[in-house]
């Protein structure tokens, strides 16, 4: 070994210096920590100014109040194009038509959504009423993500309809393009699922519908094809449907339409646009997260497939998870055979053991 890597003889009097020093530098650690707080607290204090504006990212939800990141493009209610739910008025007529007194006797109540009141004790119901929710209150009660299609082909055909036309709500829309629109904070109970109302979140996303054959249905002019496969073809009349992103066209992820039974009906459906499973896969994972009682799942038959009929009133009341309105009523079919369950699902869950 040579000399510049020799080791210091150890003496008893660099110790005892050494062990010393040490203790000096931890005691003057130990005293700057409430100075360091209390400078950083300051320097928090003056970054954020009384008045200053805190923008968001635009992917955030509303949850019980709190904002909920999704990765997602979102637009609540209160932004500039949003659609808003607790507004009394029609949002698409003019403005000599569209208040209470002129649309009183088209939809009979000028809310569109209501209480959550399924196992609440009487003590919370006082408290919540008023709109006092917790994120922990909510945890408790909200164990169900339901989706739906929404018959209207895109969102603002959808709020349209729901809210101006039909007097009924859902928290969220998504649209061909991948933009989801809240239009509630989930704390509140929106018509959208009879009997799932209480315990559940749900979704319309933009779609045409299911239908037990091509011709003479919407699908036929709907739907166009070229040498990349089939487009989504808005009616002249919806002009570009309100849909978000500039110059957007709709492809289904599928190149072929789906087939299959539900509740009895043998029906024919156009996939869901990849920009609608992205967008409702990560909801997915931000919902069973933020709300852990919702079990990132779906329902399945005994084969292991997904099920393509409505719950009995057992596996209802015992299911947590995302589910369909066709789970719900036997009347309902959405959101219908081309609905990818394991590619919402699998990728949900993936999200979820990536950011566990």
């Amino acid at each position: 070994m040579t000399d510049e890597h020799a080791q210091p003889a150890r003496h008893p009097g660099n110790q005892r210096f050494r062990a010393t020093a040490l203790l000096v530098l931890l005691a003057a650690a130990v005293i700057a920590l409430p100075t360091c707080r209390s400078t950083k607290h300051k320097a928090d204090t003056e970054t954020a100014r009384i008045g200053m504006l805190n923008e968001r990212l635009g992917d955030e939800i509303m949850v019980a109040g709190q904002m909920v990141h999704t990765g997602a493009p979102v637009v609540l209610w209160a932004d500039p194009g949003g659609y808003d739910a607790y507004r009394v008025e029609r949002r698409f007529a003019p403005p000599e038509e569209s208040a209470w007194p002129e649309i009183e006797g088209a939809i009979g109540s000028p809310n569109r959504f209501g209480l959550r009141r399924e196992g609440l004790d009487s003590e919370t119901l006082e408290r919540v009423r008023g709109g006092g929710w917790t994120l922990e209150d909510l945890q408790e009660s909200v164990d169900q993500f339901v989706l739906h299609y929404d018959v209207s082909g895109t969102s603002k055909q959808c709020f349209k309809i729901l809210h101006d036309r039909r007097g009924l709500s859902v928290h969220f829309l998504l649209d061909i393009d991948g933009t989801i629109y809240q239009t509630l904070d989930v704390k509140e109970k929106a018509w959208h699922a009879t009997r799932a109302n209480d315990r559940s979140v749900g979704i319309e996303i933009a779609h045409i519908g299911a239908y037990e054959t091509v011709p003479g249905t919407p699908l036929e002019t709907w739907y166009q094809r070229d040498r990349l496969g089939y487009w989504i073809n808005l009616p002249n009349w919806m002009g570009d449907g309100g849909v978000r992103t500039p110059g957007f066209v709709g492809r289904p992820a599928s190149t072929r339409f789906a087939e299959g039974e539900i509740n009895g009906r043998h029906l024919v459906q156009p996939d869901f646009t990849p920009e609608q499973y992205e967008s409702l896969t990560r909801l997915t994972a931000a919902l069973c997260t933020v709300l852990p009682r919702i079990k990132c799942d779906y329902p399945l038959n005994e084969l292991g497939e997904p099920l393509s009929r409505v719950m009995t009133d057992a596996e209802f009341d015992r299911f947590r998870g995302v589910l369909g309105h066709q789970h719900v009523q036997d009347n309902k079919v959405d959101p219908g055979p081309a609905m990818d369950w394991e590619r919402v699902i699998s990728g949900a869950q993936a999200i979820l053991r990536r950011d566990d």
